[in-house]
């Protein structure tokens, strides 16, 4: 019998511990390099990409929004119940065409109708007044002329006696008390002759003033009369502009207070576009800009020409005067699209503007090899953005191909093969 040796066991227990240890060290080493292999890089179907090539060149800037066609304010009037009335009858419905004379509905108004005729009868008394005012005036001034004259024609007959008088008594044939007597008689009409004209000036003014009073008050009567003259025509009301009636809110029977709507008449050829413009592209809109109006049965240039300062549900508002026709149809609420252009950019870099990411960003796009059957990731800085481009600041050349379709199901991977 063999007996085994114990240095021999002890070789083959080191031996088989070292292949373990060596087993052991080279299971980890696979699974640690396993572990630090990216992932394969998954298939994407080439037909199904929106893709663009870099380029260099100009770059037109615009904004785009969906709108619709509104009424300018000046082709808009808004018609109002100048006093209380009830609506009598309706004589057109809306989307009649209108001319300034045409008489959209009749009101009427009992108490109205007695203030207009009170007013007219208190014109015509007050007239008469007006009338015997001035037949008093003219009486008075006569007579106050007529007692002027007879003073006068006193005064100038005892200067003349006064005269004779005095000749008289140098010849010796009248007394010296003759001549004081004429003399005094003489001054005496002189100063009522005075007196009479200053009266007759003051009764002059005073008849003036007493038929400018009475004038005054008929003028006050006449205002009255034609102001309830006008409300009683205006119980008629008339459409006041040529256009379209767009709205009667009332009906036959209502009760209507002064100032209370009656109708709506807009003109439809002057027309305005109303575009929502998101705010985050609306910072650089300003007036005077040109932009196209597209109404889907024409397209229509303009300009802005109103910029809302605020904004409401993360859109603001900008108004597009029209410089052109408009196209056959054309009518307010017309749903529409505007584009407006901001400005043009010289000698920059741009492509197609990608399915996410914001002007002046960071952004991650995928890069197209030259073979087009792979495409890796790549970091981008956009600049200005437009409604279909935007600018390339970094991260790209001209001629480089990307993929601008949303690419957010390979976010886990910086690569991609193409088929």
């Amino acid at each position: 019998m063999d007996i085994i040796r114990e240095d021999f066991a002890e070789k083959r227990k080191k031996k088989r511990l070292i292949l373990a240890a060596v087993g052991a060290v080279a299971v980890l080493s696979i699974t640690l390099g396993l572990s630090r292999l990216k992932p394969a890089a998954p298939t994407v179907d080439k037909g199904t990409l929106w893709m663009d090539k870099v380029k260099r060149g100009p770059m037109l800037r615009q904004v785009r929004g969906p709108g619709s066609l509104v009424v300018e304010s000046a082709g808009i009037r808004v018609l109002s119940a100048a006093t209380d009335g009830r609506v009598e009858r309706l004589l057109l419905e809306p989307g009649a065409k209108v001319e300034p004379d045409t008489v959209l509905l009749e009101m009427t108004n009992p108490e109205l109708e007695k203030d207009a005729l009170d007013s007219s009868q208190a014109l015509k008394a007050g007239m008469a007044d007006l009338m015997n005012a001035k037949v008093k005036a003219q009486r008075d001034t006569l007579d106050t002329k007529a007692a002027a004259a007879t003073v006068e024609s006193d005064y100038h007959q005892a200067q003349l006696q006064a005269q004779t008088n005095e000749g008289l008594f140098k010849e010796g044939l009248v007394a010296e008390l003759t001549l004081k007597l004429s003399e005094v008689r003489a001054e005496e009409l002189k100063t009522r002759h005075a007196l009479e004209q200053e009266r007759l000036d003051i009764a002059e003014d005073a008849a003036h003033a007493l038929v400018d009073a009475q004038a005054a008050h008929v003028e006050q009567l006449r205002a009255v009369a034609e102001l309830k003259k006008s409300q009683l025509e205006g119980m008629k009301v008339r459409a006041g502009i040529a256009g379209v009636l767009q709205e009667i809110p009332v009906q036959v029977g209502q009760r209507v207070v002064a100032g209370g709507m009656l109708a709506k008449v807009v003109q439809p050829n002057k027309l305005k576009a109303q575009l929502k413009i998101a705010e985050t592209q609306a910072k650089d809109i300003t007036i005077g800009q040109p932009a196209s109006i597209d109404t889907r049965n024409g397209i229509v240039e303009g300009h802005v020409s109103r910029v809302d300062p605020s904004s409401q549900n993360g859109t603001v508002t900008v108004d597009v005067a029209m410089d052109g026709e408009l196209p056959q149809g054309s009518r307010p609420d017309l749903s529409v699209d505007g584009t407006i252009e901001l400005d043009r950019l010289k000698d920059v870099m741009y492509v197609g503007r990608p399915a996410f990411g914001q002007e002046k960003s960071l952004v991650g796009l995928f890069r197209v090899n030259e073979d087009g059957d792979e495409a890796t990731r790549v970091k981008v800085k956009l600049g200005k953005s437009s409604v279909n481009t935007v600018e390339i600041l970094e991260g790209l050349k001209p001629g480089d191909q990307v993929i601008l379709s949303d690419m957010s199901a390979w976010d886990a991977y910086d690569r991609v093969r193409l088929k």
